[in-house]
């Protein structure tokens, strides 16, 4: 039996506002988290080679910093909905800042005891505040505002999410990374003279500055938030009345929504695991120093960023999910070129990626809510769940790594992550719900 699907709409959002008329303050600072989120995610990045020498890892091990730090948004994303279904996106918003600066505060007794499980939980603790802001960040962007301009919204305001990420790898990069990369002659020489164990002490510490900024920051950002006036949108807090609640199971009904949870779980698995293992591949297949790979990786990030901006703009004239579907394409037909070409060559493919992947996330987000009503609370925390992605798809490139050797035969992963979210915006998206039964 043919699936039967949705008829192509006319997008008439340009002739929407893109800002809301109510609330602007509110608006500007909810779009603040996403540069907030966008510097923690990306630092793991940085984290994951700087720990890899601090605490003698594999890359295998080394990826378990994007497992745990994904791991907080799986556990906290469904009881984040749940506090602000009763409490308001605000209330929401202000506890996940307050978690994630609690985390980011607890690097330095993680880096006094040298103990990689306390670095783990101090990300899990960091990544359970930014399921919250997730959670309520993005369905309240989408809401803020005329519906037909939600997807273009949500894509202003995740364009400041890269600025976050290009914030972050540059923090880590400057502040993080020594520029000390040992061989195993140098290692034999400090170990020798006892100087080794310092050595690693001095390396491990090097992460507690850039924290400790950001932790200040973030508790600053979580006071102005509390200070400011919220629009009715933000939940029953602010109206005074009783928010339908909506329900899970309803969610069911919506074969669209289901999609974009695996859409999005493919998504943030490719993006994640290519982000954390860009300054290996690069390291491996061109000899460059860390240095340099970190400055790579802000390069590919700052694409990301045009690609955020500017898909905001072309959606005005393509469909938000032809266009994303054309970029997933773009993407298979790169990360291809980078699996047969490892080198230079590789290199700029894979660099080229997060241009492609920059729309997909609040794309799919904002397609996989459209039409949930009560149920939207509910529908955005599984999308955030599927974040999860991140923790799955990591290890596994780390352990293709190690079965293989070749860091260009991992991105294999990513590559079908691709294939995915490809079906998802031609297809998937495009699926009726169910009726009620």
């Amino acid at each position: 039996m043919a699936i039967a699907v949705i008829p192509p709409q006319v997008d008439q959002s340009e002739n929407k506002p893109l800002f809301p008329t109510e609330g602007l303050a509110a608006f500007a600072l909810v779009t603040g988290l996403f540069l907030l989120w966008g510097i923690a995610n990306n630092l793991n990045d940085v984290l994951i080679r700087q720990f890899m020498k601090s605490f003698e890892l594999t890359r295998l091990q080394a990826g378990l910093v994007q497992s745990a730090f994904y791991i907080g948004y799986f556990v906290f994303s469904v009881p984040a909905a749940i506090v602000m279904r009763h409490r308001g996106y605000k209330f929401g918003l202000v506890t996940g800042l307050l978690l994630y600066s609690l985390g980011t505060f607890l690097f330095l007794p993680a880096a006094a005891a040298r103990s990689y499980s306390l670095f783990l939980l101090a990300l899990f603790v960091i990544a359970s505040g930014l399921g919250f802001l997730e959670t309520g960040a993005n369905p309240l962007i989408a809401q803020l505002g005329a519906p037909e301009s939600a997807v273009r919204r949500l894509n202003f305001s995740q364009a400041f999410n890269p600025l976050g990420a290009i914030t972050g790898v540059l923090i880590g990069t400057l502040f993080i990374f020594s520029g000390v990369e040992l061989k195993a002659p140098d290692i034999a020489r400090l170990k020798l003279a006892g100087a080794y164990d310092a050595y690693l002490h001095h390396e491990t510490m090097r992460v507690v500055p850039p924290y400790m900024a950001i932790g200040a920051v973030v508790l600053l950002w979580a006071f102005l938030i509390f200070r400011t006036p919220f629009p009715a949108v933000a939940g029953p807090q602010s109206t005074g009345s009783e928010e339908p609640r909506g329900s899970y199971r309803e969610l069911l009904r919506y074969p669209h929504f289901l999609l974009a949870v695996l859409a999005q779980f493919c998504y943030v698995g490719a993006q994640v695991g290519t982000w954390s293992y860009f300054i290996q591949y690069v390291q491996d297949y061109t000899s460059l120093p860390e240095k340099t790979a970190g400055y790579f990786l802000t390069g590919t990030l700052a694409g990301f960023g045009v690609g955020r901006f500017g898909s905001s703009h072309w959606m005005k004239a393509v469909s938000a999910s032809t266009l994303m579907g054309l970029f997933a394409v773009a993407n298979v037909l790169l990360v291809t070129v980078g699996i047969l070409f490892p080198g230079w060559i590789g290199l700029w493919a894979i660099f080229l990626t997060s241009f492609f992947m920059s729309l997909m996330f609040p794309t799919i987000f904002a397609l996989g809510i459209r039409g949930l009503g009560v149920n939207t609370k509910s529908g955005a925390s599984l999308l955030v769940m599927s974040i999860i992605g991140g923790a799955v798809f990591t290890p596994v490139m780390g352990l293709a790594f190690q079965k293989t050797h070749s860091m260009a035969i991992a991105m294999v992963v990513p590559l079908v992550c691709y294939v995915c979210v490809a079906y998802y915006a031609f297809w998937g998206s495009k699926i009726p719900p169910r009726r009620a039964t």
